[in-house]
């Protein structure tokens, strides 16, 4: 299904809109789920795939992020796919190496260390040069996904990029980058506003490829408080989602539905909810009532089941995701987890999640 011969345009119809309709606040008839990771190690079939290949050179093969993107369609009844791809494509899009090291994960071999090295990166990015295999890739996933769901492209958000390209890797403190915020503010805005514009016509590259709908992740939110995340946080989450919807009239392309994934902000949900986005993806950390009470009837809301919930038996799965239902309601809602599977979690246990959303929904909706 992954064949490189399709035409880019003149793509399936959708059958199953469940996803795009919540995310527009239409009514649906079950809450549509899907997981974020779902195209991952826990699944055996993705490990078989990757073996041979290094990870970033997976990345740049369309036909294997196609593959790797409908494995868990297979499996389980998701109501929406999400390409295989990584975050940190776009530093390397402005010129950095970035490698991925066993045990340790995405590590770069050069981490920005001083405000001159802002010098070294590409100040103009051609993103249909840099990045067009992930256009590729989304174009022939659309076709490969012979219209079952809808296709999710995505980015990540300025500061977590930022972060990791001043860190050099994952980080417990972030130290270095936010270091940055406090000792370099106008270079550390520089680089977010190069950032910023990279990842608009990422995005906007991304819907003219056949993506249906959008997210932006903001992973590293949680190392910001309320003065940082409203200074170097925001105000790009804001301006990515304006400047990509008119980018996408402009040039006549679908005005896709935006999600705004910001990891443990829970100090900035009013503020999510009015950044332009049509959806707000919520981690773990955050009660379903407080945060509808908070975001209002405007936005609908994403989440939030605590990925460890997985290990839980299966029955448990489904009363947990039961009373997730009851707290966020099932309208104007996307069921997901708080964050990403883990690599060593049961598939089994994640087809029962995807299950219990669908039947205790249609429940919860006759009744």
């Amino acid at each position: 299904t992954c064949s490189l011969l399709r035409s880019p345009k003149g793509f399936p119809k959708l059958k199953n809109d469940t996803f795009l309709r919540a995310a527009r606040g239409e009514e649906t008839e079950h809450t549509p789920v899907w997981c974020m990771r779902q195209a991952g190690r826990y699944l055996p079939e993705f490990r078989e795939t990757r073996a041979a290949q290094d990870f970033f050179a997976t990345c740049r093969s369309p036909k294997l992020c196609c593959e790797l993107t409908l494995q868990p369609l297979r499996r389980f009844p998701l109501d929406a796919a999400i390409i295989f791809s990584d975050i940190l494509v776009v530093p390397q899009a402005l010129g950095m190496e970035v490698v991925m090291v066993p045990g340790k994960g995405p590590t770069f071999t050069e981490p920005l260390k001083e405000v001159e090295d802002l010098l070294k990166l590409r100040q103009k990015v051609d993103v249909t040069a840099e990045l067009g295999y992930v256009f590729q890739a989304i174009t022939l996933t659309r076709h490969g996904l012979e219209g079952k769901v809808p296709l999710i492209g995505f980015s990540g958000a300025p500061w977590t990029l930022m972060s990791y390209m001043i860190e050099g890797g994952g980080s417990s403190t972030m130290a270095k980058a936010k270091s940055w915020l406090y000792r370099h503010p106008e270079a550390s805005h520089r680089l977010l506003r190069l950032l910023t514009d990279v990842i608009t016509d990422y995005l906007v590259g991304q819907v003219a490829a056949g993506a249906q709908a959008l997210q932006l992740f903001e992973s590293h939110a949680g190392h910001l408080g309320p003065e940082l995340f409203q200074e170097f946080a925001l105000p790009y989450i804001r301006d990515i989602a304006q400047t990509v919807k008119s980018k996408l009239k402009e040039e006549a392309l679908p005005l896709v539905p935006m999600i705004i994934f910001a990891k443990d902000a829970h100090y900035a949900l009013c503020d999510l909810a009015h950044a332009g986005y049509e959806v707000v993806g919520l981690d773990w950390t955050i009660r379903p009532q407080e945060a509808r009470a908070q975001m209002g009837k405007d936005v609908t809301l994403q989440g939030n089941l605590d990925p460890c919930a997985l290990y839980a038996p299966k029955e448990k799965i489904g009363e947990l995701v039961k009373k997730m239902l009851e707290g966020f309601g099932t309208q104007r809602y996307i069921a997901n987890l708080g964050h990403g599977l883990y690599p060593d979690m049961n598939p089994e246990h994640v087809g029962a999640f995807v299950e219990a959303v669908h039947a205790h929904s249609r429940h919860i909706n006759k009744h």
